[in-house]
C-alpha cells in the first residue's frame, strides 16, 4: 500500500463516483478502479459496493475514510511545516489565483498585497480551481481565490464576487441581437475547454442545457479558452463565458464572436476566498492575513 492508494481512495469516497474522482485526479477511470482493487486486496476487504448506477462505501470503507484523511493530511502538511520551521523570519505566503480573474478583483488583490507588504511577501500561484483547492488542503497555499461552489471538509469559503454568464456566439448569426434563448441553440454545438479547466458550477450549466434539449457537444483537449471562441466563430456553435467586458476572460474572445445574455436562463459564476480552518485556528498570523484579505477582496 502506497500513499497514492489512500489519495485515490479518499477521492472516490468523497465523490462516490469513479468518473468524478478520476476527473479530479486528472487520470482515466480504468487505472483508478484498478488501484482501488489493489488497495482492497492489500487490506483484505472490500471498500466499496459497486453497481452500474451507484457507488457506496462498505462498513470497512467508512471506517478507513477518516483514518486515510488524517494520514494524508499529516503527510501533506510536511512541506509547509518544514518551511515554517526553517524559513527566515520574513514569511512568504502563497495565494492561489484562478484563470480569468476579473480586473476589479485583480485591483483588490494588489490592494491586499500592499496592505501586507510590511509583514510578508505574497506570491501568486496560478491554477484551476480544483488544483488550487488541493493546494490549500495540502498546505501548499495559505489561501486561494477559486470559482465556487467548493464543498470540502475543513475548508472555509468567503464569497467575494458573482459574475453573470452569457453565450459566446458567432457574430455572423447573432451580431444584431441583444439576447438569446436556450431554445434557439438546440441545433448548435456547445463547445467547452478541457474538463479540468472548468469550475464545478459548469456541471449545473450542463444539466440546464440538456434539460433545454441542447445535446450537441464538442469538448476540447486544450486548456486554452481562446480555442473555444475560434470554433464558435466558425458558426453553428456556442460556448459560455462571462458577460462583463472587464472580465479577464474577454481577452480570449475573437472579433467574430459576440457575448449575449440569456433571455430564459440566469447563470452566474461566483468567486470566493478559501482557506483551511485548522491552520487559521492555530496560526494567528495567518488568521490576521485572512481577515485582511476578506476586507480587501470584498471591497
Amino acid at each position: 500500500m502506497e500513499m497514492f492508494h489512500l489519495r485515490y481512495f479518499v477521492a472516490v469516497a468523497e465523490n462516490l463516483s469513479f468518473s468524478k474522482a478520476a476527473r479530479q485526479l486528472h487520470m482515466a477511470t480504468s487505472p483508478l478502479s484498478q488501484r482501488i482493487r489493489d488497495l482492497e486486496r492489500d487490506l483484505g476487504s472490500a471498500l466499496f459496493e459497486r453497481d452500474s448506477h451507484h457507488v457506496r462505501l462498505t462498513s470497512t470503507g467508512a471506517a478507513l475514510l477518516p483514518i486515510a484523511k488524517d494520514v494524508l493530511g499529516r503527510f501533506d502538511d510536511i512541506p509547509w511545516r518544514l518551511r515554517e520551521a526553517t524559513s527566515p523570519r520574513r514569511a512568504i505566503v502563497y495565494v492561489g489565483i484562478p484563470p480569468g480573474l476579473h480586473s476589479s478583483l485583480r485591483d483588490r488583490l494588489r490592494s491586499f498585497e500592499q496592505r501586507c507588504a510590511a509583514e510578508c511577501d505574497l506570491k501568486r500561484w496560478p491554477g484551476g480551481s480544483d488544483d488550487l483547492l488541493i493546494g490549500v488542503q495540502r498546505g501548499e497555499l495559505a489561501m486561494a481565490l477559486v470559482h465556487l461552489p467548493v464543498h470540502a471538509e475543513g475548508i472555509e469559503v468567503f464569497e467575494v464576487m458573482r459574475e453573470p454568464l452569457g453565450a459566446v456566439l458567432p457574430a455572423a448569426e447573432f451580431g444584431s441581437r441583444t439576447s438569446v434563448s436556450l431554445h434557439e441553440l438546440v441545433d448548435h454545438t456547445y463547445v467547452s475547454p478541457a474538463p479540468r479547466m472548468l469550475p464545478s458550477y459548469y456541471d449545473e450549466v450542463e444539466a440546464r442545457l440538456r434539460a433545454a434539449g441542447i445535446h450537441r457537444r464538442m469538448t476540447l483537449n486544450t486548456g486554452d479558452y481562446g480555442s473555444t471562441s475560434e470554433f464558435v466563430a466558425n458558426g453553428s456553435a456556442f460556448s459560455i463565458s462571462m458577460l462583463d467586458p472587464a472580465s479577464g476572460m474577454q481577452k480570449h474572445r475573437v472579433e467574430s464572436t459576440v457575448v449575449l445574455p440569456f433571455a430564459d436562463f440566469d447563470p452566474a459564476l461566483a468567486t470566493g476566498l478559501i482557506w483551511r480552518r485548522d491552520r487559521a485556528e492555530t496560526h494567528s498570523d495567518l488568521l490576521r492575513l485572512i481577515d485582511e484579505a476578506k476586507l480587501a477582496l470584498a471591497a
